[in-house]
């Protein structure tokens, strides 16, 4: 089994809502909503890769120690190749304002707000600790 590595995270604003981004035209699950964040390249730790893409994808700094281990959620991709390992972090402090840099749009949203999108299989497990620790 092929397994990937993927670190993501809550990104969460002084008024409690969290950043989600659009998956941009001609990615996989094109259109659905995510937590920003990517691969974890070989040789990175989930930290380093997710302060990389957080700053590929939305042009902000973050710093390992403001990134809080959370929860992560386990799925087959389709074809059943490739099983994805998802890291979710939570993060309430970084430098910059969040912009989408690769396409897609940009949403802060309540927690309650994401059980109405459609958002890719391995995020969806992760809505319930979010609204039970926010």
């Amino acid at each position: 089994m092929n397994f990937l590595t993927v670190a993501s995270a809550a990104l969460i604003d002084g008024d409690g809502r969290l950043l989600i981004q659009e998956r941009p035209p001609g990615k996989p699950f094109a259109g659905l909503w995510e937590f920003p964040g990517g691969k974890v390249e070989a040789g990175e730790t989930p930290e380093v890769a997710l302060i990389r893409e957080l700053k590929e994808e939305l042009g902000i700094d973050v710093e390992a120690a403001c990134l809080a281990p959370a929860t992560f959620a386990s799925d087959l991709q389709p074809g059943g190749t490739r099983h994805m390992v998802l890291l979710l972090y939570v993060c309430r402090k970084w430098r910059g304002t969040p912009q989408s840099l690769e396409g897609g749009s940009l949403r802060w949203v309540r927690v309650k707000d994401l059980y109405g999108l459609e958002m890719p299989g391995p995020d969806r497990p992760l809505i319930g600790l979010l609204d039970a620790l926010l």
